[in-house]
């Protein structure tokens, strides 16, 4: 199937370009950090919905520590049942650093630490979820093998190495107009 991922920051999405456009399915963030949410998340739902698409849910990490990931996971999770709508894919714990966040808050990225991360937010969350980061997160430092979840694996550009059950291959799909990440789900 294939899908993007979105955020507040794609701003308003005219959803029925997006499905007239071939895309199936959208992963719509709807939490970040402990208590971060994203402003359209219900509104992106509801018209991915209206327009016939499948819907998953993501969660951007700025978790230090098993425990901040724990409280991570309760803001997640509150904030699907705050928004009242439904999903029919997974949540997705964004593992990453884009920002540099980590990394200038001191974190440890040693195997050990991040993927006990990773662990303690998906045994919090209480809904079907895996882990979605760079390929060179998921062949170092997450053992994604041994936490056993599934794995959203952005590669861009290549077609090889690891794809999980979902794989954003690019940043720059283009859809009226708009740029946005492409997903192929397997």
């Amino acid at each position: 199937m294939n899908g993007i991922d979105v955020s507040e920051n794609n701003g308003t999405i005219d959803w029925q370009a997006v499905a007239d456009a071939g895309i199936e399915f959208a992963i719509v963030r709807c939490s970040y950090g402990k208590s971060g949410r994203d402003e359209m998340f219900q509104q992106n739902v509801e018209a991915a919905h209206a327009a016939g698409l499948k819907v998953g849910a993501y969660h951007y990490s700025y978790a230090l520590t098993p425990e901040d990931a724990t409280i991570e996971a309760a803001n997640c999770h509150a904030a699907i049942e705050e928004s009242g709508v439904g999903l029919e894919l997974p949540v997705w714990f964004d593992m990453e650093d884009a920002d540099h966040w980590k990394a200038e808050h001191g974190f440890d990225f040693s195997a050990d630490n991040v993927t006990q991360i990773c662990q303690a937010f998906i045994d919090s969350i209480g809904y079907d979820c895996g882990v979605y980061a760079s390929l060179s997160w998921l062949q170092t430092p997450i053992d994604w093998r041994g936490i056993g979840c599934a794995v959203w694996n952005a590669q861009w550009g290549a077609d090889d190495d690891i794809k999980g059950m979902m794989w954003q291959y690019t940043d720059s799909l283009d859809i009226a107009g708009k740029s946005f990440d492409g997903d192929i789900l397997y």
